[in-house]
């Protein structure tokens, strides 16, 4: 293999180094323009690259780049949205790295490759932790202790069950209708039962796990970035979660009402 042979794979390596870095970034929660300016950075940062550029939408990332007159380009599919801002975090501090030092290719791609394999929190302790923030906001809305209690025991059994429904694969849509509708029909049972006392508080403070904040969040700052297709299609996704909530909830609250 010749030295133009050499080069034209480092470029090669370089375009797939900067995808994967886009894609762990993507898939944990990223802004779509974080993504985008991180895989530019890394592209221009060797082999005197003059044109590269990254289009990036929620599920998918297509990045092009010209070596030596030859068009290079590379698209990827991203599934399984989540968040992890460690990872995030992670990637940040490696294209910094990257792009400051002669570090060869190959060994960036490995480190990003650990840096995906980083195992996320347990899922015992999201559970744990989660009840006990949606707990705490019952007493933020001015909730008792009893309805400190009655959310973290609610949230609790919420938390569990979406963990397991997760297995199914199914839609974020059904995920929150579901635990909406759990979280409702219990809080019903709490405040019957006597164990709370402010059943709207109850309810308020276990579908907070629920609520999708980050969706929002992204959505906002994609759209004043200037990412109108991101920001639209983040908007609708957390529009859509938050009518599964509220769906949930008027479904148990509207036969307990009439009944």
């Amino acid at each position: 293999m010749d030295k133009s042979d050499n080069k034209r794979k480092e470029a090669k390596n370089l375009l797939l180094l900067s995808t994967l870095a886009g894609k762990i970034m993507l898939k944990n929660g990223a802004e779509t323009y974080r993504v985008e300016d991180t895989i530019e950075r890394i592209c221009k940062s060797r082999m005197n690259i003059k044109y590269a550029d990254a289009f990036v939408t929620p599920t998918g990332i297509f990045v092009s780049l010209e070596y030596d007159g030859e068009m290079m380009t590379y698209l990827i599919r991203v599934k399984n949205i989540k968040i992890d801002l460690n990872k995030i975090d992670l990637v940040n501090q490696f294209s910094r790295e990257f792009v400051n030092s002669n570090m060869p290719t190959d060994e960036g791609i490995a480190k990003l490759k650990e840096i995906n394999k980083i195992k996320n929190y347990s899922p015992r302790l999201k559970i744990l932790f989660g009840s006990m923030a949606c707990a705490f906001f019952s007493l933020l809305f001015g909730g008792t202790f009893l309805d400190f209690l009655s959310t973290y025991m609610i949230s609790l059994i919420v938390l569990i069950t979406i963990n397991k429904i997760d297995r199914f694969k199914m839609t974020f849509f059904v995920n929150n209708f579901i635990g909406a509708t759990i979280a409702s029909f219990l809080s019903v049972i709490s405040t019957k039962i006597g164990f709370g006392q402010n059943m709207d508080i109850i309810i308020i403070g276990s579908i907070m796990s629920l609520v999708p904040g980050v969706a929002i969040t992204n959505a906002l700052r994609d759209t004043i970035s200037g990412d109108f297709i991101s920001g639209l299609s983040r908007g609708m996704e957390a529009i859509f979660s938050a009518l599964a909530i509220a769906f949930g909830v008027g479904f148990v609250l509207n036969i307990y009402l009439r009944g």
